[in-house]
């Protein structure tokens, strides 16, 4: 599958669309465009105006009798005034290109980011998160580089040269016939030796993607490489990625750097051709020694602009693989889209929550969840319990809409979730997960995240309430403490404390509790579930829990395993039974007294 995807990507059909889609882009800016066109002609007929002033001023100095210098003279504040003039529309095209190109870079990686969004959890757990981030910003940075080196050089090369081959074909159709004759081999060395780089610049994004996503993934887990003594292997894994780089890289770019050598080549074969046949006419009196100055001048100029553009091509064919990925990653198919007359579900009308028959599985193959049906009362608290991987949290995921049920269905308030608006339903859920997530900012924009509109007496009513108001006043600058990624340096029981605040501030009229207490001494705990008792009244909640002693108030246990509710009652009733949940409870009970 990923080398059927791979070949598709790097097909000719893929690199014409790729292009294609980058029009679009760029056609937004169209008068931007046009502007820099004017001041690449403009700079580009100063440029070849100049050979001619040049060959002039050689005419003056050779010809016979005394120097003219005063038409010497004249001759001279005319280029002078060229170069000026060149140089300034150069300078305010560079500009106007670099805008372009940064404009049209920031839509695309904006647009990216915004896809992202749209797309299914699955994705996002089908994908690493350094390859997305080297998508995100390693590829448009690519693209970026490609596309000012396109609109810098390849603007002005073409121009320069159609323009110098009419002006030495309005000279000597002799000598720019030579030119002609010799340029096919500069165009047939870049097109063979750029139609072979594209590849190679696509693999080396691949490889440099899984860099980054492996850097990503380490530093993440530094204090348990560290802990298990995983330093070398670590490194070892990370040099064969990068030796892997390292050869792709070397390959790609040694290909591309025989474009310029070779281009040159035949550029030199075509200057020596204008300068043998230019000194002929010239000795058989047929053209003069200003004139084969001209030519001369304007053989460098023709061929120059091959050598450029052909760096262009490179530069290009790295542009388009990485845009490749990026429009790859746009095309990618999003969550089912919302009907037209979607509900938008009200907080005060949630609660009631209705599983009928759902059944659902990440993967075809392998089954998780079968035929699961439950009613769920306004105010009642639901734990779930059972061992690892029989689908506690998938479960709360499908609750939240973030995966859709394969068959079945989950109502709230009356009306399948899939016929409300996932923005209110998910408004409507307070979530506290085991694995924290703050973002860099302050500790008040971290608490704000669900309500933005809560004011600072609520927050710190909040906190306290949750017991985080006395850490946080020991903070450097208490609530505008800034915290880095992740928290930065606070403990993760603080980290939780901070993420249980958030979500009792945003006023929710159903919880999500997954593991909520999990990094929080016992002490601290106690206090926290009293907290929650007091949040959860009136509300519908979702507790999962390893800890079976956290939930022994709650109105209904589902005790789960191997996808299926096994077992459904209050505690006590529970216990009476003495199943399996029986075991479970009497097991932590006895683990906990020894």
């Amino acid at each position: 599958m990923a080398e059927k995807k791979t070949k598709q990507v790097m097909s000719p059909e893929f690199r014409a669309k790729t292009l294609k889609r980058l029009l679009v882009y760029i056609r937004r800016h169209f008068l931007l465009v046009i502007l820099s066109l004017l001041f690449a002609v403009v700079s580009v007929v100063c440029t070849l105006y100049l050979p001619i002033l040049t060959g002039q001023a050689v005419d003056v100095l050779v010809g016979k009798g005394n120097v003219d210098f005063s038409l010497l003279l004249s001759i001279l504040v005319k280029i002078g005034i060229l170069i000026g003039v060149s140089a300034l529309s150069g300078y305010l095209s560079s500009l106007v290109n670099n805008r372009i190109t940064y404009k049209v870079t920031a839509e695309i990686r904006k647009d990216a980011f915004d896809k992202l969004h749209r797309l299914p959890l699955s994705y996002v757990d089908r994908h690493t998160q350094g390859e997305l981030i080297n998508h995100l910003i390693t590829d448009a940075d690519q693209v970026s580089d490609g596309l000012l080196m396109g609109f810098t050089q390849l603007f002005t090369g073409v121009l320069t040269i159609l323009g110098t081959l009419i002006l030495m074909f309005s000279r000597s159709i002799a000598v720019s016939l030579v030119v002609v004759l010799l340029t096919p081999l500069s165009l047939f060395v870049a097109a063979f030796i750029a139609k072979r780089t594209y590849t190679m610049f696509q693999e080396m994004s691949r490889v440099r993607g899984e860099q980054t996503a492996y850097v990503d993934e380490m530093l993440m887990g530094a204090k348990v490489v560290k802990a298990f003594g995983r330093e070398e292997k670590t490194n070892e894994a990370f040099r064969e990625i990068n030796d892997r780089l390292q050869k792709v890289s070397l390959k790609a770019t040694f290909f591309s750097s025989l474009t310029n050598p070779s281009t040159r080549f035949v550029n030199n074969l075509v200057y020596a051709g204008v300068a043998v046949s230019g000194a002929f006419l010239a000795l058989s009196g047929k053209m003069s020694v200003g004139t084969l100055t001209c030519f001369l001048s304007y053989a460098n100029q023709y061929t120059k602009p091959f050598n450029e553009i052909s760096g262009v091509v490179t530069e290009l064919q790295n542009a388009f693989a990485c845009a490749g990925n990026l429009f790859a990653l746009m095309d990618e198919t999003e969550e089912v889209p919302e009907s037209g007359n979607a509900r938008v579900l009200e907080t005060s009308e949630a609660g009631e929550v209705t599983l009928s028959h759902v059944s659902f599985s990440y993967t075809p193959e392998q089954k998780l969840l079968e035929d699961i049906s439950l009613a769920v009362k306004k105010g009642q608290r639901i734990a779930i319990v059972g061992p690892t991987g029989c689908g506690k949290t998938t479960l709360i995921n499908l609750l939240m809409r973030f995966y859709d049920v394969r068959e079945g269905s989950i109502s709230v308030a009356g009306t399948d979730i899939r016929e409300m608006t996932r923005k209110s339903l998910r408004d409507s859920y307070g979530m506290v997960l085991q694995e924290v997530w703050l973002r860099s900012g302050t500790v008040m924009q971290n608490l704000r995240t669900g309500n933005e509109d809560a004011t600072e007496e609520e927050v710190k009513e909040a906190a306290k309430i949750c017991h985080a108001h006395n850490f946080i006043m020991r903070l450097p600058k208490g609530y505008d403490t800034e915290i880095g990624e992740d928290g930065g340096s606070l403990s993760q029981g603080q980290k939780q404390l901070l993420c249980i605040t958030r979500a009792m501030i945003s006023k929710p009229a159903m919880l999500i509790l997954d593991e909520a207490t999990s990094s929080i001494d016992t002490r601290t705990e106690r206090r926290v579930q009293k907290a929650f008792a007091a949040l959860m009244e009136g509300k519908t909640s979702f507790v999962v829990a390893h800890r079976l002693s956290t939930i022994v108030e709650s109105d209904v246990i589902l005790v789960m395993k191997d996808g299926n509710i096994i077992e459904q009652g209050t505690h006590e009733e529970l216990l009476s039974r003495g199943g399996f949940y029986s075991e479970l409870y009497n097991s932590q009970f006895v683990r906990t007294a020894i």
